[in-house]
């Protein structure tokens, strides 16, 4: 074989194993996916060879992806798009321009990312608050709380509360014409599980008055304690969100140490003292038989105790809403939750589901069959998707029949 010969083989060789991706067969725009889905593939391996290298930290290099979709604060013809802050936390302000005789509808939006990338102004993000705010002639504040790395946990959580107390005062209320009886907060993957850790803790906080309408978690993490649940089983290689990937998120919530994350991979990480909790996510109890398939449930494999002690984080209702007491789900609003098949954190949504349901919470349950993690960030060119733009469509009719 010649030189060439060789070099195109190998070349083809390469971009198979980048551009192909096994794809489920309902999925629409396979193809388009697979591009994407290399794409987030090659950055996620440059990534592990710059900090191989020493040159940065993983989450850094993650970050570029960040870097590359912000968007300014550009105000247009329907909504005034503003910088701000909220007792010194920063988020993006959208003010819708319609006229209207009576007080507004407002979102609290909380982005995804793992914890550890993401913002409120990359451009997906970005657009859907703006759609947001004109479609419902909203309020929307979408919140930029600090990241991993270099902030861990409850640093996320705590900036999102102090934003969210901040604006549910009357006096702030008032100052955006907002109607106190009309107020949502909502969150996709990490932010989703921001989200409902705020709206449980809203519910002990006797500061706060104004209380939430609903709540719309968007394919939310919400425990850490089975990490080998169907859906991670299931979904353990798919687009777009690998189970090794979203180890690491959970892993770099709490810390930089990889004893953590190694632990985390083989879901031998929850000390024995703390066994009581598994009772909270045992999908045998609280999955539909449609989502067990054939799967087993096992009992669990208990970790060293020196991990709980020193990262007591990941076993805390702030950083795992599910890990909760029945009692602690009294009171909280209408919960709408999008949960997608193919992705990790499926079976997460559906507990909470279940859970909220026992307790007599109402639950709106929309679970999207053709759809994978993240399916909201696909509504900007080049990488929209039709599916994006659908369940995108869904959520916020949702939100204006019931804000």
């Amino acid at each position: 074989m010649g030189t060439k010969s060789l070099c195109l083989l190998l070349a083809s060789v390469l971009v198979a194993y980048y551009v192909y991706t096994p794809i489920p067969e309902n999925i629409e725009e396979r193809w388009k996916l697979m591009l994407i889905n290399a794409g987030f593939r090659t950055v996620s391996h440059v990534a592990e060879f710059a900090e191989w290298l020493g040159l940065m930290h993983y989450m850094e290099v993650l970050m570029m992806i960040t870097s590359i979709e912000y968007t300014a604060p550009i105000s247009d013809e329907n909504v005034t798009v503003t910088d701000t802050k909220f007792n010194n936390v920063p988020a993006r302000l959208y003010i819708p321009r319609k006229q209207s005789s009576g007080l507004k509808r407002a979102m609290i939006y909380i982005h995804g990312g793992g914890w550890c990338v993401g913002g409120s102004a990359m451009e997906p993000y970005d657009l859907l608050s703006r759609w947001t705010a004109n479609k419902l002639n909203a309020v929307v504040v979408s919140v930029e709380y600090r990241l991993a790395p270099m902030y861990h946990f409850p640093v996320q959580f705590e900036d999102v509360y102090t934003v969210v107390k901040f604006f549910l005062q009357n006096s702030v209320l008032a100052q955006y014409g907002v109607d106190p009886n009309r107020i949502c907060i909502s969150g996709d993957s990490a932010g989703g599980n921001l989200a409902a850790a705020v709206a449980q803790q809203l519910l002990d906080d006797l500061e706060v008055k104004v209380k939430l309408k609903i709540q719309a978690l968007l394919y939310p993490a919400l425990q850490t304690l089975d990490l080998d649940l169907p859906s991670y089983k299931d979904n353990e290689n798919k687009p777009i969100l690998p189970k090794s990937l979203m180890v690491r998120f959970w892993s770099e919530y709490f810390t930089t140490d990889v004893s953590l994350q190694e632990a985390l991979a083989s879901n031998r990480h929850v000390p024995a003292e703390s066994s009581h909790l598994f009772r909270f996510v045992n999908w045998s109890n609280l999955l539909p038989e449609k989502f067990k398939k054939d799967h087993v449930y096992a009992s669990p494999i208990y970790g060293s105790s020196m991990l709980g002690k020193k990262y007591p984080g990941f076993l805390d209702p702030r950083a795992a809403p599910l890990l909760v007491d029945d009692t602690k789900l009294l009171g909280l609003p209408v919960t709408y939750v999008l949960t997608c098949q193919h992705d990790v954190l499926r079976d997460d949504g559906i507990m909470y589901v279940s859970r909220l349901r026992e307790v007599g919470i109402e639950v709106i349950h929309d679970h999207i069959e053709d759809a994978i993690h993240g399916v909201l960030m696909f509504i900007t060119s080049p990488t929209d998707l039709a599916l994006g733009h659908r369940v995108a469509n869904k959520y916020i009719e949702w939100l204006n029949v019931n804000l």
